[in-house]
């Protein structure tokens, strides 16, 4: 943090713990349905360049296993296709990108894969499976004679511009009197079943009708302060951009191997990444590159995917983190029954970005209603954590 400022009152409606593109979206959607008090959005690093949305590969798909998320992304590809004209001056041309994904299998994975694509499909995606010579002929580039196959989302799925959405959100909530200050929550007042007030870092005492924890890596520091846990921590992820002289024909797709390697076009270069080996919890403020991964790991695999990657050479990179949920790598949305006020926004495993148009409407809903009026998000609630029942997501990227 640079310079902490305090908020210009004593007393908010809704308290918003970070400013990113889940929180500013929460913000935003509150403005939307009519909020009709005061929301403050209390941020530690207002230049955003450490935050998952700063440092996300940026993209949305359908391609999940669980149902709810499929439904989510779908409202997140109408609202990004919208987004300029839905915000109007604060909007902007978010450049999407809809090459889709392609999710190549091995044999192991070959059953797996068209099950989901069938799911998929049964909930108005556009994936279809692909054998591995039809792969070959609408990507030539990729080799496929280590494939059963691959499931493609034809339609609706690709990358667009996250800073675009999040400062959208930010700069539209701001102009509809949402208050954002540069300073940090470090403490919560509990009364029995109730958030009554936030602590900031520069000493203010601010009382609360509803707290949305949208902390990202620091999700589980800021639940403790209201007496909860949430079994959340930052994972690295070590992304890359390389060069390759050697051009790939078309509109090529975000790819992924088998080995969980992706790869995809970013301007003239590409983008590929992937977690730490093992992957562990690491320190938020952790964001050193492991440049051996790319010269060990991720370059012989994608060369071996896509030939023309042999000549790669890396031209930036950055390390950033996801907020993973060691549970089943799903969201964590809503109240827990014991602290109605107090709203989960947590946990996205990577997927926060493509979700968040969704989830701050989700959440925005739950505190002017009390309960869903679009989507329903209560597979994601927060009881299945207390209880340790998992709704797992196996489709991590």
């Amino acid at each position: 943090m640079t310079g902490l400022r305090a908020p210009s009152r004593q007393s908010f409606d809704v308290v918003i713990v970070g400013g990113a593109v889940i929180g500013s979206a929460v913000a935003w959607w509150l403005t939307e349905l009519g909020q009709p008090g005061r929301v403050l959005v209390v941020e530690r690093d207002p230049s955003y360049e450490f935050a998952s949305t700063a440092r996300s590969s940026s993209g949305i798909r359908q391609q999940f296993s669980t149902p709810v998320n499929v439904l989510i992304s779908q409202f997140g590809v109408a609202f990004i296709r919208s987004f300029e004209g839905r915000l109007g001056e604060d909007g902007c041309d978010l450049a999407f990108r809809e090459h889709g994904y392609l999710v190549c299998c091995t044999a192991a994975g070959e059953a797996t894969a068209r099950a989901l694509a069938e799911l998929q499909r049964s909930l108005g995606a556009e994936t279809v499976f692909l054998t591995a010579a039809e792969v070959g002929e609408r990507f030539p580039y990729v080799a496929t004679s280590d494939l059963a196959g691959a499931s493609w989302g034809a339609g609706a799925e690709g990358w667009f511009d996250a800073m675009g959405l999040m400062q959208g959100f930010r700069r539209s909530a701001r102009r509809r009197g949402v208050e954002y200050v540069e300073n940090e929550v470090v403490a919560l007042d509990r009364a029995g079943g109730r958030v009554e007030a936030a602590h900031l870092a520069s000493g203010e005492r601010v009382a609360c009708g509803h707290v949305v924890n949208a902390a990202g890596t620091r999700a589980r520091k800021v639940a403790r302060m209201a007496g909860l846990d949430l079994a959340v921590e930052a994972r690295k992820r070590h992304s890359f951009l390389f060069s390759c002289p050697d051009p790939v024909p078309g509109r090529m797709p975000l790819v992924t191997d088998p080995s969980g390697i992706y790869v995809r076009p970013e301007g003239p270069w590409f983008l590929t990444g992937l977690a730490s080996d093992p992957d562990l919890e690491s320190d938020p403020h952790d964001f050193d590159t492991d440049h051996a991964l790319f010269e060990e790991t991720i370059w012989p695999l994608i060369a071996h995917r896509v030939p023309q990657f042999e000549r790669a050479r890396v031209e930036r990179f950055y390390t950033g983190h996801y907020a993973y949920n060691t549970l089943d790598q799903n969201a964590v949305i809503g109240p827990p029954p014991e602290l109605p006020n107090f709203h989960f926004a947590n946990g996205f495993s990577g997927h926060g970005l493509q979700q968040a148009p969704a989830v701050g409407r989700g959440v925005a809903e739950l505190i002017l209603y009390g309960g869903y009026r679009s989507l329903d998000l209560s597979p994601l609630g927060p009881e299945r954590m207390t209880a340790g029942r998992p709704l797992r997501e196996t489709a991590v990227i």
